[in-house]
């Protein structure tokens, strides 16, 4: 009987979008990456977990004549994304494996290890998800029981939390108390709604300077000030939680050190 013979891993990959950047980059030798999205290494702001270690990597601003010129024999689309180019390629008959989205860490398995295969990484893509387990083990001991009541609050007043994000708070022990009947259909939360609630702890997702940029001015609100004494409020840079993958439970230790910090300086009633 013949074996059958192992598909070939891709001699030159390109990825068009930041989250399939963020797979590429750790299951690709880094000699079979054609290019990545500009998106990997931008600066202004910083929106990748890989914008220095991808610095030497040709980036794009991915188009029909870009992706082509670069003669790939894979391109990675996360599904959905920029349709014109999808059908471009394919109508050019360059192969194209679409990326779904993950939406619990049940699915950052699957996609991790569907991706492993068609790359011919699955070695690189299952220590991709020990390392992962590891990481959930760890904040998982450190975690503080009961749950810190928070509000992750994102630029523009963004707080509406789910999918792999919410399953990484609740590992560091964090429970998401954003009230749903204050949000607005596109998952903002006033000001005042933040301050009624008075959570335990309020992350503003972002650096502490970031800037004069508007979509970061609410973040600065000086009406958030009312909840000094009752709400620890901290800036942190959850950069790992943009795009679901193995490497959002980076996140985790973050969000567990304000956690500790949040109950450690809570008054006993708000902790117990």
């Amino acid at each position: 009987m013949v074996a059958c013979p192992a598909v070939a891993a891709p001699q030159r990959v390109v990825s068009t979008f930041l989250c399939t950047d963020e797979y590429v980059f750790r299951l690709v030798p880094r000699e079979h990456i054609a290019a990545l999205s500009w998106e990997a290494t931008d600066r202004r702001p910083v929106v990748s977990t890989i914008a220095d270690a991808a610095r030497h990597i040709r980036v794009i601003r991915p188009s029909t004549e870009t992706v082509l010129a670069l003669k790939p024999d894979l391109v990675v689309m996360y599904a959905g994304t920029n349709p014109r180019l999808h059908v471009n390629l394919k109508n050019a008959g360059v192969p194209v494996l679409d990326v779904p989205w993950a939406n619990s860490l049940s699915d950052v398995r699957a996609v991790t290890m569907m991706l492993g295969e068609k790359f011919g990484a699955a070695d690189r893509a299952r220590a991709l998800l020990a390392d992962m387990d590891r990481k959930i083990a760890a904040a998982k001991a450190r975690a503080p029981h009961p749950p810190v009541g928070a509000i992750l609050y994102e630029p523009q007043g963004y707080a509406n939390v789910e999918g792999v994000t919410d399953e990484i708070m609740r590992i560091a022990g964090i429970t998401d108390v954003a009230p749903p009947g204050a949000m607005t259909r596109t998952g903002r939360l006033p000001v005042e709604a933040v301050i009624a609630a008075a959570p335990e702890l309020l992350i503003l997702g972002g650096e502490a300077r970031s800037g004069t940029a508007r979509a970061y001015a609410i973040l600065h609100h000086p009406a958030l000030r009312a909840l000094d004494g009752r709400t620890t409020t901290a800036f942190a840079n959850l950069t790992p939680l943009l795009c679901p993958g193995p490497w959002s439970l980076d996140g985790a230790q973050t969000l567990g050190e304000l956690a500790r910090r949040a109950r450690a300086l809570a008054p006993k009633s708000t902790a117990n």
